[in-house]
C-alpha cells in the first residue's frame, strides 16, 4: 500500500520560519488514554480500509457526523457524534488508477472538507499520479522517483454520501508543469491540512517540494491558502509575503504565469490538523516530526507537536506533544510500531466543520503495526483526550 505523506518530510526543505514573539497558549497535555475508534482487522469492509490521512469531520444536515481519513478508496466513518462512529461500507469517491495524467484520476484521497448547511461539501482532494504504476510514464520504476502529486476539487450534493469530479477537472494546486517521465523525484502539492474559517475567510496549509524552473521558483515548504468560498476551487490564493495573490491552476490546460508562495511555519512536512481555540482565538495545529530534523533544537524527540499562530502566518517554537516513532522514522528500529497522521478534533465544537476547538479536545490518529522493517496495513485509529490551556 501506498503511503500518500510518510516521506514527504524527508525531501521537504525547511523553509525560513516566521516566529511569533510570544506563545499564545500555554499547554497541550493529553489527559487520558488512547481509546480506538476504528481497528483494521476488525472493522474494515475490505482491505482499502486503513486509516491514511489526518481525520477530517462535519456535521451533516441531520446533526450526524461524518469522517474521513481513509485510502483512496474512500469511505466515511459515519455517527451521531464523534465518540460514536462506525464505518460506513459505501464508497464515496473511488479512484480510477487512469494512466493519463491529465485527467486526475489516479489515486485521491478526500483531506478536507466544508460545508455550509450540512448538504453541499466541497472536498479539497490529495491526488497522487504514481507515474511507476503506468508504463511509459516515468523512466524509474522509484514511486519516490515518479510521483506527480496535485490538490484537487471534489464536491457532494447529499451530506457528503457520494462525491464527485467535475469535468474538466478542477484543480486547486499544481506545479506550473505537467508530469514528466524523468522528474526523479515526488513533485507538486500535497496533503492539504483541513480548512478553518477566519474573518469571513477560508484557508488551509499544504505542502509543497517546490522546484526550480526558469521564470518559476519555488521554495519547499508550508504553503497557506486562502479563498471566500470552498465551494469556488478556482478561488485559492497562496500567500506570497504580501498577500494572497499566487495561483497554481491546471498546466495542461495552460501554460501557467510564474507564481510562488512564501512558506510558512516551523514545520518538517505536511499540517495534520488546524483549529482555531475558542477562548483566545488563537489557531492551533499538530503535525509529526522526526527527531533531528528542522532547526537546532526544534524537535529534539520523535512525534507529534503543536504550534500555536494568531494569523496563520506567524508561528511560535514547536513544542511535543506525544512522544513516538512516525511514519519519517526508520521502521526497521521502531519499537512498539509507529504513529502518524495527527489531528485536533472536539466533540463540542460549534462550527460545523470541527474547526474551532475548547479547552478539551481529542487528539486523533493512526497507529501502524510493524513487522521488522515494514510498516503492515494492521492500522488503528484511536484518540486521546487532550486538555489545552491558556496563560493565566
Amino acid at each position: 500500500m501506498r503511503l500518500p505523506a510518510a516521506l514527504l518530510a524527508l525531501a521537504c526543505g525547511l523553509a525560513p520560519i516566521t516566529v511569533a514573539a510570544e506563545p499564545p497558549l500555554s499547554s497541550l497535555t493529553l489527559v487520558g488514554p488512547a481509546t480506538t475508534i476504528f481497528k483494521a482487522g476488525r472493522d474494515a469492509c475490505d482491505g482499502a480500509d486503513v486509516p491514511d490521512a489526518p481525520a477530517r469531520a462535519f456535521r451533516d444536515a441531520t446533526g450526524a457526523v461524518a469522517v474521513f481519513g481513509m485510502h483512496y478508496r474512500n469511505r466515511a466513518l459515519r455517527g451521531p457524534d464523534l465518540e460514536h462512529l462506525k464505518l460506513d461500507c459505501a464508497v464515496v469517491l473511488d479512484s480510477g488508477e487512469k494512466a493519463d495524467p491529465a485527467l486526475y484520476d489516479d489515486r485521491s484521497w478526500i483531506t478536507a472538507t466544508w460545508t455550509a448547511d450540512g448538504r453541499a461539501v466541497a472536498a479539497l482532494v490529495h491526488h497522487e499520479y504514481q507515474a511507476n504504476e503506468h508504463p511509459g510514464r516515468c523512466r524509474s520504476a522509484v514511486y519516490m522517483e515518479c510521483w506527480y502529486n496535485t490538490i484537487t476539487a471534489a464536491s457532494s450534493p447529499d451530506g457528503g454520501r457520494s462525491f464527485t469530479r467535475a469535468k474538466p477537472p478542477l484543480v486547486v494546486a499544481a506545479p506550473p508543469f505537467t508530469q514528466e517521465v524523468d522528474q526523479g523525484r515526488h513533485r507538486g502539492f500535497f496533503n492539504p491540512s483541513n480548512i478553518v474559517g477566519m474573518g469571513g475567510a477560508h484557508y488551509f496549509l499544504a505542502s509543497t517540494t517546490g522546484w526550480d524552473r526558469p521564470g518559476s521558483d519555488q521554495e519547499a515548504g508550508i504553503c497557506l491558502f486562502r479563498n471566500a468560498s470552498p465551494a469556488d476551487p478556482a478561488g485559492w490564493r497562496a500567500w506570497t509575503g504580501s498577500g494572497f495573490t499566487a495561483a497554481f491552476p491546471d498546466p495542461y490546460l495552460r501554460r501557467p504565469a510564474p507564481a510562488a508562495c512564501r512558506p510558512v511555519g516551523p514545520f518538517p512536512g505536511p499540517v495534520g490538523g488546524v483549529v482555531r481555540h475558542r477562548p483566545t482565538g488563537v489557531f492551533i495545529a499538530v503535525f509529526m516530526a522526526k527527531a533531528g530534523t528542522g532547526a537546532a533544537g526544534d524537535f529534539p524527540r520523535s512525534g507529534f507537536y503543536w504550534t500555536t499562530s494568531r494569523d496563520l502566518v506567524a508561528w511560535d517554537r514547536p513544542r511535543l506533544l506525544l512522544e513516538g516513532a512516525t511514519l519519517y522514522d526508520d521502521p526497521c528500529t521502531a519499537r512498539g510500531g509507529l504513529i502518524a497522521y495527527p489531528a485536533l478534533l472536539d466533540p463540542a465544537a460549534t462550527g460545523r466543520n470541527f474547526d474551532d476547538a475548547g479547552d478539551r479536545a481529542l487528539l486523533t490518529y493512526a497507529t501502524l503495526r510493524t513487522e521488522g522493517c515494514t510498516i503492515t496495513s494492521d492500522r488503528d485509529l484511536v484518540r486521546r483526550p487532550v486538555a489545552i490551556t491558556a496563560w493565566p
